[in-house]
């Protein structure tokens, strides 16, 4: 009787050579080499578990699958890490961790060739290729590829902010969002630019930082071709478009394009000036009108003339020096046509056809059309003499006048006669001679 067992199992193992599976199943056909195999086999279609768990009642097909379950009661963990000591419960969990100490990566995507470390991620990944979403939310019907997806997406229905703030309290629906937060608290920024060392709490601001060293600008209008670095900026843009002001001044329903403008707008209201000049105190509601203002203290002058090389505090100003080149008048008079290289030009000359005169002497009443003209007549009352002659030391109240009386000293006489080519220092005294030729004689005795 032993020596037939002893045979029996010799034919057994020689199948493992031969290869010979004598056992099949009748319900898919598939081949056994052992009896014992093909019963265990043939509960997939019976459904029979004849291994019950004590402890819980779950039954199993096979008593190894019993035995590996039996592990979540005893908390046993025999397989062991031989690099880093880490327990298992499963073998092939302990098969799985061993591959970040090795490396391996056994499973391979046939579309692009990336490995994975376990199945189950190859699986994920292939959704990719696939366009599988197997997850779909109950709610509004969105698919997701992966079920952590579609979990942390329910949030967005639940309300659930399930990851807290121990500093602040704040809740999170992800950890990733959590712990993006948390670097408020701790200053950490562990995303550095190459180019310049600069260090951001985000990835994000990473990314839009690094636009300026790469020039890139991947949002464009759709409207004029426009590109920009941040969609922020796009957004901004696009309202020269549609015309949209989505902010409105509260005081007096003014509204604007963007919020920054709104509020520089707003101090207008406030009485605002929250720009400060370190050098004498002036403050200011816009810190452009700072920079500006800070350039008499420094003498900077940061705009130049391409033309003459003349420079210039103020790029406004440099414009309006430049139509000296260009020839360019843009403000143009409705009454009778005349144009002006500056605005401030347009106005004083409208000033002739409004006969608007809006400077007035303290001293006597009379009005004037031009600041200037005020200026030079008060010298009437003060008696000032702004203007000295190098010569001879005569003063006089206009400039025009000095011009005049230093002719005594060079000689110059820049009115000529057109008739006998006679000159004059003074433009009186030619038109005086001038009636000599004309016969002209404006004086009239009233007798």
């Amino acid at each position: 009787m032993h020596h037939r067992a002893v045979l029996g199992d010799l034919k057994k193992h020689q199948r493992i050579h031969t290869g010979e599976k004598p056992y099949h199943c009748s319900d898919c056909g598939k081949s056994f080499t052992k009896q014992s195999d093909l019963k265990k086999h043939q509960r997939i279609h019976t459904g029979e578990k004849p291994y019950h768990c004590s402890d819980c009642g779950k039954s199993f097909t096979k008593q190894s699958d019993l035995k590996k379950h039996q592990r979540i009661h005893t908390g046993e963990k025999p397989y062991h890490c031989s690099d880093c000591g880490k327990s298992f419960t499963k073998q092939s969990d302990l098969k799985k961790h061993q591959r970040i100490h090795t490396g391996e990566k056994p499973y391979h995507c046939s579309d692009c060739g990336k490995s994975f470390t376990k199945q189950s991620d190859l699986k994920k990944h292939q959704r990719i290729h696939t366009g599988e979403k197997p997850y779909h939310c109950s709610d509004c019907g969105k698919s997701f590829t992966k079920q952590s997806d579609l979990k942390k997406h329910q949030r967005i229905h639940t309300g659930e902010k399930p990851y807290h703030c121990s500093d602040c309290g704040k809740s999170f629906t992800k950890q990733s969002d959590l712990k993006k937060h948390q670097r408020i608290h701790t200053g950490e920024k562990p995303y550095h630019c190459s180019d310049c060392g600069k260090s951001f709490t985000k990835q994000s601001d990473l990314k839009k930082h690094q636009r300026i060293h790469t020039g890139e600008k991947p949002y464009h209008c759709s409207d004029c071709g426009k590109s920009f670095t941040k969609q922020s900026d796009l957004k901004k843009h696009q309202r020269i478009h549609t015309g949209e002001k989505p902010y409105h001044c509260s005081d007096c329903g003014k509204s604007f394009t963007k919020q920054s403008d709104l509020k520089k707008h707003q101090r207008i209201h406030t009485g605002e000036k929250p720009y400060h000049c370190s050098d004498c105190g002036k403050s200011f509601t816009k810190q452009s009108d700072l920079k500006k203002h800070q350039r008499i203290h420094t003498g900077e002058k940061p705009y130049h003339c391409s033309d003459c090389g003349k420079s210039f505090t103020k790029q406004s100003d440099l414009k309006k020096h430049q139509r000296i080149h260009t020839g360019e008048k843009p403000y143009h008079c409705s009454d009778c046509g005349k144009s002006f290289t500056k605005q401030s030009d347009l106005k004083k000359h409208q000033r002739i056809h409004t006969g608007e005169k809006p400077y007035h002497c303290s001293d006597c009443g009379k009005s004037f059309t031009k600041q200037s003209d005020l200026k030079k007549h008060q010298r009437i009352h003060t008696g000032e003499k702004p203007y000295h002659c190098s010569d001879c030391g005569k003063s006089f109240t206009k400039q025009s006048d000095l011009k005049k009386h230093q002719r005594i000293h060079t000689g110059e006489k820049p009115y000529h006669c057109s008739d006998c080519g006679k000159s004059f220092t003074k433009q009186s005294d030619l038109k005086k001679h001038q009636r000599i030729h004309t016969g002209e004689k404006p004086y009239h005795c009233s007798d």
